[in-house]
This record gives structure tokens, sequence and C-alpha cells, in this order.
């Protein structure tokens, strides 16, 4: 009881609550908007919304949704040039998802995406092969395939992207955008290895399927081929194709392909006005681009400085609450803990009257600190978890009284337990003795309890506090097998070198999965054992028994 005074003074600060329902209730407000703006193509907006509705999420920790945002952002910027930009959104997704997670090839995706960009075909390579190996399907392997021989065209290595680019057509089930792309790829391919007779009919055969599905955006790609095919062998051709990708490119402001388009042109001599719109826009993008870079990286400094504010003035606001708290129960608890100590003083007097005064103040003082410490280890968090469920908690409520009201007899058990474990144990010459009765007191008709090597250990050099807590532990133990395993072989066998001594336990009861161990009395055995330096590990399985080795110092 003494320990009620200094209840507060050790128990650990409260977590923040948290409500995630609002938390998620808001990220999908965002991210709504973000996808709203996006279609629109309102970037600096959506990429705002995006990044609120991550950290929204980051807040639900709801993983899956902060790595979506996350792509989205990455993609946003990469629409915009900000390619390096785009790494780092990227990388933030890393910690959030495993190997084969549904969004892992996605990621590499993109990361091939912004390196391939950048010229950095080796690194594009890489992570293209990397989003191949988290494909769940050969339908999801097609695109990095297609972005794989790119790769090796790209490097000049047309064999390698000719293979890849034959193999996607051979297959049964493919798309018919995914078979325009890779007849077009193929085409350049054969091209750029100074086949032209034979690239020519896939450079035509991507276009004609992508001129049927009216895939404008798509078509920009096999005018820019066709347009680099016929550069050098009929200029007019080249230029009517670079002219039909300029304008589609213009349409959709798409600003990389109008600027290819335009080099096209000037090279094959079609005039100034081309090269002043090539100046003009590539001036125009440099500007625009380094803008979106700068709008982008202020965002996420924005939010992180708000995020960071935030959860400063909810610890502020956890910490004042809880400083409240604890004054307010540390008054019950003062009053409590005088009333406590009397009671025990009490007791201590009419337990201890008839012995002299310097034995009734040792044993006095060696009864208040055990009891206090099993208060400590095994009430403490139990009171102040109740006493916070009845603040927290409408008491009116049918189901949260049935709460209180386990929780309070749980307590009670426990104080009953810690008095019944306080009584007396004999750790002088006959402890060996007395520890092999009580463990042989669990034999039975159903149950063989054996006890090897007891007598092997010389219990002299062990220190009292050491031969008490083992009683304690191996008779929780004993409990334990008698109310879960339903073992008929017990075997405990006990072991010893120069500094330590060793308890094997096995019974070939019914086990269990050792994620779903029963903690209470095995958890005590393990603060028990913790105490006094020593060591506990349970090894079980279903239908394979329970098994416990306890190391401890001499």
């Amino acid at each position: 009881m003494l320990f009620f005074l200094l209840l507060f003074s050790c128990t650990e600060k409260a977590p923040l609550s948290v409500d995630t329902k609002k938390a998620t209730k808001e990220a999908i407000a965002f991210r709504e908007k973000a996808e709203s703006s996006f279609q629109n193509k309102n970037y600096n907006t959506s990429f705002y919304n995006f990044n609120k509705s991550k950290i929204a999420f980051e807040i639900a920790k709801d993983s899956a949704n902060v790595v979506y945002n996350l792509i989205q952002m990455a993609s946003i910027q990469q629409i915009n040039g900000d390619y390096y930009g785009s790494k780092e959104t990227l990388t933030e997704a890393l910690p959030y998802i495993k190997k084969k997670d549904i969004y892992s090839a996605a990621i590499n995706n993109y990361f091939g995406i912004a390196d391939k960009e950048l010229s950095l075909y080796n690194d594009a390579f890489f992570y293209y092969n990397e989003a191949l190996k988290d494909s769940n399907d050969e339908t999801s392997k097609i695109s990095p395939l297609n972005n794989i021989a790119v790769i090796y065209t790209h490097q000049k290595k047309y064999n390698e992207a000719i293979q890849i680019l034959e193999s996607i057509l051979s297959k049964n089930e493919i798309s018919e955008k995914s078979k325009a792309r890779a007849l077009d790829n193929l085409g350049f391919a054969y091209f750029k290895k100074g086949l032209d007779k034979k690239g020519l009919p896939f450079l035509n055969g991507g276009l004609q399927l992508r001129t049927q599905a009216n895939d404008s955006y798509a078509c920009i790609g096999s005018y820019l081929h066709l347009a680099e095919f016929f550069s050098k062998t009929n200029t007019n051709e080249s230029n009517k194709y670079a002219r039909k990708a300029y304008e589609i490119a213009t349409n959709f402001n798409s600003v990389d392909e109008r600027l290819k388009a335009l080099s096209f042109l000037i090279a094959n001599g079609s005039g100034t006005k081309y090269a002043q719109k090539y100046i003009s826009i590539n001036d125009s993008i440099i500007s625009v681009r380094n803008n979106f870079k700068n709008k982008f990286a202020k965002i996420k400094y924005d939010s992180k400085k708000e995020k960071d504010e935030n959860q400063k003035l909810r610890l502020e606001k956890a910490e004042n609450e809880l400083a409240l708290q604890k004054a307010f129960y540390q008054k019950i608890f003062f009053i409590i803990g005088i009333i406590g100590l009397f009671i025990v003083l009490i007791n201590l007097k009419r337990r201890y009257e008839n012995r002299n005064r310097i034995e009734k103040i040792k044993t006095a003082y060696d009864t208040e600190t055990r009891i206090a410490k099993d208060i400590h280890d095994e009430l403490a968090n139990d009171v102040f978890n109740t006493i916070t469920f009845t603040q927290t908690q409408a008491l009116t409520s049918q189901d949260n009284k049935e709460t209180l009201l386990q929780k309070l007899d749980y307590i009670y058990s426990r104080v009953r337990g810690i008095s019944r474990e306080n009584n007396d144990i004999d750790t002088g010459v006959n402890y060996s003795n007395n520890l092999k009765e009580m463990l042989s007191t669990y034999n039975s008709e159903k149950t063989n309890v054996l006890i090897n090597s007891i007598e092997k250990v010389n219990w002299d050099l062990i220190e009292d506090l050491k031969k008490i807590t083992l009683q304690r532990v191996l008779q929780e133990l004993m409990v334990n097998m008698k109310k879960h395993s339903e073992a008929s072989v017990v075997v405990l066998k006990f072991e010893t070198d120069t500094n330590k001594i060793f308890i094997h336990y096995s019974d070939n009861g019914k086990g269990c999965e050792k994620s779903k161990i029963i903690k209470n009395g095995l958890q005590n055995m393990e603060n028990r054992i913790l105490a006094i330096k020593g060591t506990i590990t349970f090894e079980t399985e279903p239908n394979k028994g329970f098994k416990v080795k306890i190391t401890m110092p001499k």
C-alpha cells in the first residue's frame, strides 16, 4: 500500500490520442480534390491536396494510401519536368512498402521513367527490371518489358530490344494499346539497326492501330519515329510527320514532344520560323519547370512545418492534461497511501510483536519492499488504466460497465495472488527438499512429474531472493501446466556450471501457437526472472508440447 504514494512519479507519459476516423475522412476529402484538379490539369492545386491527403493518412496510419498519394505527387512532378524532385518523393514511399507490394511495381516504374528522362539509362534499366520482378502476371509485365526495350534501343543494343519486343508481340493476351506500342518500338529498333525496309511496316502498323483506336496522344510517338525514319531519305515525308506530331503535341500541351517535332523541322531546313518557335518554347519551358520545382518544394516544406507545429501543440495539450490528472490522482492516492501505511504498520505490529525490535524492523522492511515491488510490477498500470477508463468512457453503457467490472475483478485476483505468493519460503538447508516436494504435489493419476538432478545444485551458494524467485516461477509454471496443457508427462531438469543455474522444463501437453501464448502468468514469470538478471524462453507449437528454459546467475 505504501507504493501508492509514489504511483504517478513512475507513470509513463500517456500517448497522444489520435482520431483516426476524422483523419481518414479529411484524407479522403483532400484526395478527391487532388484527383479532380489533376483531371483538369491544375497541377499545383492537385499536388497541394495530394500532399495534404498524404499527411492525413500518415496520422491515420494508413500506409497504403500514403504510398498512393506519394506516387501521384511524383507523377505530377514528372509531368512538369521535375525528375529529381519526383525521385525524392518516390523515396519517401519506400519505407511504407514491401517486396511484391501492390504499389512496388509502380514505384520502380516511375523511378525508371525519371532516370530515363535524365539519360541515366543504366539506373533506368535497373528500376524497370525491379518493376518486372514485382509484376504479378504476364499482362502486367508487358509495360516494364516495353520500357526495357526502349532503354536497349537508347543504348544501341538493338538485338536485345528486338528480342524483347518480338516476345511481347507473340503473347496471346495483349491489349491493342500495348501491341501498337510494341510494333512502333520494334519498327524503330529495326530502323536504328539499319534495317529500314524491315522496320517501316512495323512503324506503319503501330500508327494504324493507334489511329483506329483514336489514341491521339500515342500517335505523337509514331509520328516522331516516322519523322526521324524519313529525315535522311525523304525530307518532305519527314516534315509531314513532324508537323502532325507538332499539331497534336500542341493540343495536348506536351512541350517535350513539340520541341522534338520542331527539331526535325529545323534540321530538315524548313525555315527560321520553326527555330524561333523552338527558342521561345524552350526558354518558356525552362522558366515554367523551374517555377514548378520551387512551388512543389515550397508546398512540401510548408506542410512539414505546419505538421510539426500541430504536433507540438497536441503534445503540449496532452502534457497539460496529464499534469492535471496526475495532480488530482496524487492527492487521492496520498490519502489511500496514508491509510494503507497505517494498516500495514498495525499488521506488522501484530505479526512481529513477540520478536525482538531489530528483527521486527528488518522483516517489516523486507516485506514492504517485496509487496511494493509486486504491486508496482503487476498492479500499477492496471490501476492507472482502469482509472483512465472510468474517466474517458461513458459508464452508462452496459458494455463499458461490464468491461470495468472485468478490470476490477482482474485487479482483485492479482491482489489475492500477491497475498498468496508472499507466504514465507524456507531458503535454508531444507530448500531443495521443499522445492522438490512442492513440484511433486502436481503428480496425479493423469500427470507424471519427473524431477532430475535437483540435488546436484549447491543451493547454499544461491542468494535467498533468487531461491524465492525460482520457487515462485516454478510454482506458476506448474499451475499453468495444470490449467492449460493437459500433459501426461512433465520433466524438470536442473543443471549448473561455475556461474549459472539452468532449469529445463518440458511437457507433452497440447501446446499452442507461440504468438497466442496466454500471457498473464507467463508474463509474471518473465518479470520475476528478469528482476534477478536471468532469462526465460518459451517454446511451443500446437500439439507439440510446451518447453521452457530458465537461466539465472548464482
